[in-house]
């Protein structure tokens, strides 16, 4: 077994002072064996099983984000000295995977067995964990990783799916969600042309076509958010991903661009129940980030709106006077700085109340038709709202435009 020290000589897979990888080879007993508790906590956590040595590897394999794992996540590595460094990295890697682990619980860790719910969520994990076991040499290591990196990407963006932004001194930090509710577009009773113009939309931006950001707008209980959710459930696995921020944090979307620019996902940024009162000024800044400045947004995020208005900002009578001479003497102005902020959604979907999407535990009680609404009920015409005839924000495609609601 390599003492401690040998991690010091990993140049791209670097381990930080403090990490498990390194307290879990400690000399100390004590320090060694704090590692091991915290081991197990992570493995009940995260749905562990088997070889819990094997995962905290795996885990420090696809957890790190560095030229070369980045590289083959964006499918551009290839056989250059970026390749040669890592496998320098492997032959460690491989001969700590084959270390005779003994004394203590050892045995216990390395044979790992825990019912949990959460199991199921780290199946590709687990199965990757599993070929590191059948890699016979550095170099087969190493072809298993870049294949795990091409096909689920490095960092916590590859392992999550959905995320909240956390302040942090530094900026924003990105933090998984976990338990989200497995809800699916098909649990949502009725809304098949909605539905049907974001898969168009969601599959288009996957693909790199023309998409658009996207404003679903509605009375409350109409399944906007639902719908948001069950997108990312649905092409989760073709590397979508949600961020969910909240009105005091807009200031924080600059950070999260540059973090998640030029990665090897498409995001959306989920805002939920947007709208803005009277005295509002925030409506500014986030119109500013959609229109852009003098860096264009990554082509590899979209904002992705609810909200209960479809304007977002109150009017008031008083903003509909021409002439005021109470600090703004346009008023009129005032009122289309306010509704142009909708108009840089070029996607806009109406949520009609008349089914008030229903959660998936309760539509199995309507039979198998899924799609469908519950017997007895007449849903109304649903209706798909483009922008006003003015330039839309940066985007892509068009707007949806006719009562058809196509995307030309």
């Amino acid at each position: 077994m390599h003492t401690v020290e040998a991690l010091d000589s990993l140049i791209l897979f670097r381990q930080k002072p403090d990490s498990l990888l390194r307290r879990l080879m400690a000399t100390e007993e004590a320090v060694r064996v704090a590692a091991q508790g915290e081991l197990v906590a992570l493995a009940v956590e995260n749905g562990w099983q088997g070889d819990l040595w094997r995962c905290c590897i795996a885990r420090e394999l696809v957890s790190s984000e560095n030229p070369f794992s980045l590289a083959w996540e964006r499918h551009s590595g290839g056989q250059d000295t970026l390749e040669a460094l890592a496998l320098a990295d492997m032959k460690l890697f491989f001969e700590l995977l084959n270390a005779p682990l003994e004394g203590g619980v050892w045995p216990l860790l390395r044979d790992f067995r825990h019912e949990s719910r959460h199991t199921a969520d780290c199946a590709s994990f687990l199965a990757f964990s599993g070929e590191l076991a059948a890699a016979n040499s550095p170099e087969g290591l190493l072809d298993r990783l870049t294949a795990f990196y091409q096909t689920r990407g490095v960092g916590l963006l590859g392992m999550g799916q959905v995320f909240r932004a956390r302040r942090t001194g530094n900026g924003a930090e990105l933090v998984p969600v976990e338990d989200r509710p497995p809800v699916r577009l098909a649990d949502l009773v009725g809304y098949r042309q909605q539905k049907d113009l974001l898969i168009r939309n969601t599959e288009a931006f996957l693909r790199g076509k023309g998409s658009n950001n996207v404003l679903l707008y509605g009375d409350a209980g109409t399944g906007k958010s639902t719908s948001i959710q069950a997108l990312v459930n649905e092409y989760a696995d073709q590397g979508l991903r949600l961020i969910e921020l909240y009105k005091e944090q807009y200031d924080l979307i600059p950070d999260i661009l540059r973090q998640v620019k030029g990665r090897n996902y498409r995001f959306l940024l989920f805002l939920d129940d947007l709208s803005f009162e009277e005295n509002e000024t925030s409506y500014k800044y986030l119109k500013a980030v959609m229109e852009g400045g003098a860096e264009a947004p990554p082509e590899n995020v979209r904002i992705c709106a609810t909200s209960n208005r479809r304007h977002l900002v109150r009017e008031v009578w008083s903003d509909r006077g021409d002439v005021e001479h109470n600090g703004d003497i346009h008023r009129s102005d005032t009122v289309e700085e306010k509704l142009s902020l909708a108009s840089r959604f070029g996607l806009q979907i109406f949520y009609r109340p008349h089914l008030r999407g229903i959660p998936a535990d309760r539509l199995r009680t309507f039979g198998k038709g899924g799609d469908g609404p519950p017997a007895g009920t007449t849903p109304g015409r649903s209706r798909h709202v483009a922008g006003p005839q003015r330039q839309p924000f940066r985007t892509d495609g068009p707007a949806v435009r006719g009562p058809a609601g196509a995307l030309n």
